[in-house]
C-alpha cells in the first residue's frame, strides 16, 4: 500500500512546480482610470445602499457587508464561525434543499457569512436571486440539527490541520503579535467549538447581524428606480439596531528582535516569518509609499526577498512580504518556507534585505518597474464588480477621499526613493522585530544557535515553553532490526506477512478540489502498478515488472533507468521492512516525536521512517525528492490500522509537500486475490 505514494509524490511535485515556477509579463502603459459613482440611499433602519450600473454584461453582483468593530469569542471561539455555516441553510419560509436547488437551477451564486452575503447572477435574475439572499440573510432557519452538522464539520476539519506546519504557523503568529485576547490573535480549538450551543449562534446573529453599520452594494445590469423599490421592500423590515462597539488594546511589539520557536518534529521545511505590528490607515499619507516600499521588499516576483531566497539560492518557491491598511492595527509580515538545512541561512538574508530597504535607495530602474507592474495589477482588478464593490465599501467606512481610486495611479507614481526609505524606517522594524519560525527542532535549532539572537520557544498554541529536546535515548539492546523486527511482529508476525503474495488496494482522496482515485497492486514477486485517476480519467500510471519499470503521465511514456530504476524495483514488494532488517546500512538514529506520538527513527539512504515506540506500527515517512535542481522532503503519514486477513494495514495515508497536504482513505484492501500477470504489462 505505501507504494502508491510513489506515483502520487511525484504528480503532486509537478503541480507545485508548475503553479510557482511562473514569471511576469511587464505591463504596458497605465491606462486613465474611470470608475463609476454608485447612487446611494439610506434605509430608515440605517442600511446604506449603493447602486452601480453597468450595462456592459448581463451580470448582477450583490455584496452585503456589516461593518461592526471586530470582537473576541473568548472560550466560545467558533460561534461566529458557526453562525456563518448556518445562514443560508434556507430561511424560516424555504427549506434548505429547495432554497439551494433553486439557486442551482438560475445558475446563481450566492454566500452568507456572519458580517453579510455576496451573490451573483444574470441579471434575468436578479430580481428573485436578491429576494433569495434577503430572505437567506433576514430569516435565517436555525435548527439544533443543522448546528450539530456543522459544528461536527469545524472540529473535523480543525483537526486535520494539527499536523499542518502551515496552519500551525499562521495561528502562532497571531497569537504572539496581538495575544490570545484579542479579535486577531484567538484561534480556535476543539474545546472552545464544543462550547458554542445553538442559542449562542442565535445570539450572535440578533447582536451582530443588524443594518446600523449594514452596506448593500448593487453593481451591473440593473435600473436604479427599480432596484431601490426592490431594496426598500426586501430589507425595509430589517429591524433597526446597533451593534456593541468594542475597543482593544493596541498589541506591542518586541523591545527587541527576536527568534520564537516552536517546534514540529515533524515539519520537513521550516515556515519562517518575520513580522512587527502597524497602524497604517488607507488615507495616511505614509500610505502609498509604504505599498510601494512592500512591492519593493517583497510584494512583487522581482522583489529583494524573491529574488534573493528564490533565484539566487534556490532555497524556496517564494519570498514575500505583506504589510495592512486597515482602521485596525495590522501587521507587518515578511515570510517564506525553506527546506530545514537552510534555515539559519534565510533568517540572515531576511534581515540584510530588511536593513538593505532601510539603508539604500531603491534604483531608478527598480522602483519604475516595481510601480509598473503593480498599477498593472490594479487595472486589471478594476474590470471585476467585486473589486468595485470593495472600492466603493472603503471609501464609505474608512474615511476616504471620493476621488480615492481615481487617484490611485497617479499616488502610486508619485512615490519617490526618499519616500520608500522614510517608510521603510518607519514600519520595517528591523530591531523591533519578532521572528517566527516553526520547524523540526533537532534540524534547525542548532544553526539558529549560531546567530546570537536572543530566542524563546513556544507550543503550537503560542503558550511560551522550554526548549525543545531534539532525540530521546533509545534503551540497550534496541537496534535497527529489533525496531523492524517489531514491526513485522505488530502488523501480524513473519509468517503471515511472508504469506502474503500480492497486495491489491483502492483509496480515494482530493487535491484542490478534484477528486482522486488510486488503485495499487503489488507482489512479493517485486512486481508494481499503481494508477492515479482524476474525476475517472486516469492521470499516471506506473508499473514494475521483470523487464524493467515505468511511467505514464498525460499518454506519455518514460521507463526508468539507473539509480531510480534501482530504488523503485527495490521496494516493489507488500513490507520491505523483511528485508531491510537484513541490510548493514540501515540504521536506527535515536527516538523523536512524530505527530505527538515518540517513534524510533530508521535511515534506509534517501528515506526516513518512523516507527511508533509503543505500538511498534510504522507511523511516518519521509524521502527526499528532487526536482528542477530543488530538494523538498515530501512526507507520509500512516494512521487508522485495521486487520485484513491477519495483517494490519493503514487506512488513512496522508503526504505533504511543505504546506500542501492530501489525505488518502482506503476503501478496498485485497489479499491474495484480484492481482494477475496482466496488470504489470
Amino acid at each position: 500500500m505505501k507504494k502508491s505514494i510513489i506515483i502520487l509524490s511525484s504528480l503532486f511535485l509537478t503541480l507545485i512546480m508548475q503553479a510557482q515556477d511562473r514569471t511576469q509579463p511587464k505591463p504596458g502603459p497605465s491606462p486613465v482610470i474611470n470608475i463609476k459613482k454608485p447612487e446611494s440611499f439610506t434605509l430608515p433602519n440605517g442600511l446604506k445602499v449603493m447602486v452601480v450600473e453597468n450595462h456592459k454584461l448581463p451580470r448582477v453582483s450583490f455584496t452585503l457587508n456589516i461593518d461592526n468593530t471586530p470582537y473576541a469569542e473568548g472560550n466560545k471561539k467558533g460561534v461566529a464561525d458557526l453562525t456563518s455555516s448556518l445562514i443560508g441553510n434556507g430561511s424560516m419560509k424555504i427549506p434548505k434543499d429547495a432554497f439551494n436547488e433553486e439557486i442551482d437551477f438560475l445558475g446563481a451564486d450566492i454566500n452568507f457569512y456572519s458580517s453579510g452575503a455576496s451573490a451573483s447572477c444574470l441579471s434575468k435574475y436578479s430580481g428573485r436571486i436578491l429576494e433569495l439572499m434577503a430572505d437567506g440573510a433576514l430569516n435565517p432557519n436555525f435548527t439544533q440539527e443543522e448546528f450539530d452538522k456543522e459544528k461536527d464539520k469545524l472540529i473535523e476539519g480543525l483537526k486535520t490541520q494539527e499536523k499542518s506546519v502551515a496552519a500551525v504557523a499562521g495561528r502562532v503568529q497571531n497569537v504572539l503579535a496581538f495575544g490570545k485576547s484579542h479579535p486577531s490573535g484567538e484561534f480556535l480549538s476543539e474545546e472552545t467549538i464544543k462550547n458554542v450551543t445553538l442559542a449562542d449562534v442565535e445570539n450572535n446573529y440578533h447582536t451582530n447581524f443588524v443594518p446600523e453599520n449594514g452596506y448593500l452594494i448593487i453593481i451591473g445590469d440593473v435600473k436604479f428606480k427599480e432596484t431601490k423599490k426592490a431594496v426598500e421592500k426586501l430589507f425595509g423590515t430589517w429591524l433597526k439596531a446597533s451593534a456593541p462597539s468594542l475597543t482593544y488594546s493596541d498589541p506591542k511589539n518586541v523591545q527587541y528582535s527576536q527568534i520564537n520557536f516552536v517546534d514540529m518534529p515533524n515539519a520537513v521545511q521550516s515556515e519562517i516569518a518575520l513580522q512587527n505590528t502597524v497602524n497604517l490607515k488607507m488615507n495616511d499619507k505614509d500610505y502609498f509609499a509604504t505599498i510601494v516600499a512592500n512591492q519593493i521588499l517583497g510584494g512583487d516576483f522581482n522583489s529583494y526577498l524573491n529574488m534573493n531566497l528564490r533565484e539566487a539560492h534556490g532555497w524556496t518557491y517564494g519570498a514575500r512580504s505583506s504589510i495592512g491598511g486597515s482602521k485596525y492595527v495590522s501587521t507587518f509580515r515578511a515570510s517564506t518556507q525553506v527546506r530545514n538545512a537552510v534555515t539559519d541561512s534565510a533568517v540572515v538574508e531576511f534581515f540584510k534585505e530588511i536593513k538593505k530597504i532601510r539603508t539604500e535607495k531603491v534604483t531608478d530602474e527598480m522602483l519604475a518597474n516595481v510601480k509598473a507592474g503593480y498599477v498593472g495589477k490594479f487595472v486589471m482588478q478594476i474590470e471585476k464588480p467585486q473589486t468595485v464593490a470593495g472600492y466603493a465599501l472603503r471609501i464609505k467606512t474608512q474615511g476616504l477621499p471620493e476621488d480615492f481610486y481615481e487617484n490611485y495611479i497617479k499616488n502610486i507614481n508619485a512615490v519617490t526613493a526618499d519616500d520608500v526609505l522614510a517608510v521603510a524606517n518607519k514600519y520595517f522594524l528591523e530591531d523591533n522585530i519578532r521572528v517566527v519560525i516553526v520547524g523540526k527542532g533537532s534540524e534547525v535549532l542548532p544553526g539558529l544557535e549560531k546567530l546570537k539572537i536572543p530566542m524563546f520557544y513556544f507550543d503550537k498554541y503560542g503558550v511560551a515553553t522550554e526548549k525543545p529536546v531534539s532525540k530521546k535515548a533509545v534503551a540497550a539492546g534496541v537496534t535497527a532490526k529489533t525496531v523492524l523486527d517489531n514491526y513485522i511482529k505488530a502488523i501480524g508476525g513473519e509468517k503471515a506477512v511472508l504469506a502474503v503474495k500480492s497486495l491489491s488496494t483502492i483509496a480515494t482522496g482530493e487535491i484542490q478540489g478534484t477528486a482522486l482515485e488510486m488503485t495499487s497492486k503489488i507482489t512479493s514477486s517485486n512486481k508494481l502498478a499503481i494508477e492515479m485517476k482524476a474525476m475517472g480519467m486516469t492521470m499516471m500510471k506506473q508499473v514494475v515488472n521483470e523487464k524493467g519499470a515505468y511511467v505514464t503521465q498525460q499518454g506519455q511514456r518514460k521507463d526508468l533507468d539507473g539509480d531510480k530504476l534501482a530504488e523503485i524495483k527495490a521496494s516493489a514488494m507488500p513490507f520491505d521492512e523483511i528485508k531491510m532488517s537484513q541490510k548493514a546500512d540501515v540504521t536506527l538514529d535515536g527516538i523523536e516525536s512524530f505527530n505527538g506520538a515518540d517513534a524510533y527513527v530508521i535511515k534506509n539512504g534517501k528515506t526516513t521512517l518512523y516507527y511508533d515506540v509503543t505500538s511498534g506500527l510504522k507511523i511516518g515517512k519521509a524521502v527526499v525528492q528532487e526536482a528542477n535542481g530543488q530538494k523538498m522532503t515530501q512526507i507520509t503519514n500512516f494512521g487508522d490500522y485495521k486487520e485484513v486477513k491477519g495483517i494490519k494495514l493503514p487506512f488513512k495515508t496522508s503526504l505533504s509537500f511543505g504546506p500542501q497536504e492530501i489525505e488518502f482513505k482506503t476503501t478496498e484492501v485485497k489479499i491474495n486475490e484480484g492481482v494477475t500477470d496482466a496488470d504489470f504489462l
